[in-house]
């Protein structure tokens, strides 16, 4: 996959395949635009189709996460490197809103909740708008303790239009995404903690250092079990009992013959640290 500088966000990799997605304006506190979110999409497909990529972070530069769309819209540098060619933006009226927020804002969420890979989100400010609802998409979300989340879009008389409504109630249940949407919160890290937002806060300095740790421990773990289960997971969450049962047994009939399941058996029967994923260092 490509790595490097790109419209609004660095990518990296770090052994053993941690993709590092660095939002890169923060002048903007990392706000986003249609531009970058197509460019988000575009990464996330690559790491999708990219054995190697294991576990993929988000994290902001500067004082912000990403502090929801850039609402003044000033012009990229034309000069960043472009993985996805120019299209309308769409807004102009009422119908492309419509498209624009299915076809180019509502995807990044949805591309980070269907990819097979873990996420994390390291929530290093402000995560508003568009920057919770990207968070709250990924699989795991620490925070520092100067973290600042919101959805807030009432404020402006607008919508959580790229899914934040139906990941808070995911997290909160019904009554505490009410309160927290319709009241405009915005809560402190350790406030976010104890709603249930955060996996994990921790101090500034630390943030990173406990990042990479957990991004290691998921990497290091059997990805085809692992990237079978998210999706089990989620897929459980809107499913009756009878067809959880049908669904994880299928994924069984694929994990139990993978040989990361010879590794782990063998690894428990001889007292030792099991070694996965050497089918992936065979494609290198």
């Amino acid at each position: 996959m490509q790595t490097g500088t790109f419209r609004g966000f660095d990518v990296e990799i770090e052994d053993p395949g941690i993709v590092i997605i660095r939002f890169n304006q923060p002048e903007k506190l990392n706000g986003l635009n249609q531009d970058v979110k197509r460019e988000l999409v575009e990464t996330i497909a690559q790491v999708q189709m990219d054995d190697h990529a294991r576990v993929v972070v988000f994290t902001g530069s500067g004082r912000g996460f990403c502090a929801g769309d850039d609402i003044f819209g000033k012009p990229m540098d034309e000069s960043i490197v472009k993985q996805v060619p120019e299209i309308p933006p769409g807004h102009t009226n009422a119908i492309g809103t419509y498209e624009g927020l299915r076809h180019l804002s509502q995807p990044v969420n949805t591309a980070i909740r269907k990819l097979d890979k873990i996420t994390i989100a390291a929530i290093n400010g402000v995560a508003i708008q568009t920057g919770l609802s990207l968070a709250l998409a990924c699989d795991f979300r620490i925070g520092s303790t100067e973290a600042r989340m919101g959805s807030a879009t009432l404020r402006f008389g607008l919508l959580p239009d790229e899914g934040g409504q139906y990941l808070l109630v995911q997290l909160m249940g019904v009554a505490k995404a009410m309160d927290f949407m319709m009241r405009k919160r915005i809560v402190t890290g350790a406030e976010a903690m104890d709603l249930g937002l955060l996996h994990e806060l921790v101090e500034p300095d630390q943030l990173w250092t406990k990042t990479m740790d957990l991004a290691r421990e998921l990497a290091e773990g059997p990805q085809v079990s692992m990237r079978l289960l998210k999706q089990s997971i989620y897929n459980a969450a809107e499913m009756t009992w009878a067809h959880s049962m049908d669904e994880i047994a299928a994924k069984t009939a694929i994990s139990d013959h993978h040989p990361d399941v010879r590794e782990g058996v063998g690894a428990f029967r001889d007292k030792r640290r099991p070694n996965f994923n050497k089918w992936i260092d065979e494609r290198a």
